[in-house]
């Protein structure tokens, strides 16, 4: 059986996300939402993208093409950001519940990502995020590193074809 997953690149357009130094989530996010896809597409996964150019659409919107796609699992990438540069580092994931199909997956992309070298801060229960609670598929939303941490960026730009390849590995790993 052929999977399809929907790849959100998070942001885009007006809204850059979090910004530091010059660099814009909604850049980081699609760079390597589009590198995932690729990765998926060559093991035989179907992609839809929410976008693949610097557009914005609302969280609702990106959820009614996920939802119109009848697609088997949502991905919305991101990058997290703190209120004082330096303060925080790693990656984490949100899910709308603990106990659902999602926190298997993001689960398992968290442990990908942390052995590249990034601390895990685990998976946490979000049901108040949109491309969560609306999509009508089980949906993960990768925080992928901070944007305003020096040693995330420098992790995120070195080692980019790994983490690409270690969440595309994670949700390939969790394809019922």
């Amino acid at each position: 059986m052929a999977y399809t997953v929907v790849l959100d690149a998070g942001h885009g357009g007006a809204n850059p996300g979090a910004a530091y130094n010059g660099r814009q989530e909604k850049d980081d996010a699609l760079r390597l939402t589009l590198a995932v896809g690729r990765l998926l597409e060559n093991a035989g996964v179907n992609v839809v993208y929410t976008r693949t150019s610097d557009i914005f659409d609302t969280p609702a919107q990106k959820a009614a093409k996920a939802n119109a796609s009848g697609a088997d699992y949502f991905v919305s990438i991101h990058r997290n950001s703190s209120v004082y540069p330096n303060q925080y580092t790693g990656i984490e994931s949100l899910v709308y519940s603990r106990y659902d199909t999602a926190a298997r997956m993001a689960e398992n992309i968290n442990e990908n990502l942390q052995a590249l070298g990034f601390v895990n801060h685990g998976v946490t229960e979000r049901p108040n995020l949109v491309v969560l609670n609306s999509t009508q598929m089980p949906a993960v939303l990768v925080e992928a590193g901070f944007i305003n941490n020096d040693r995330d960026n420098a992790l995120f730009d070195s080692r980019f074809n790994e983490m690409a390849q270690a969440i595309a590995d994670g949700i390939l790993d969790s394809l019922e």
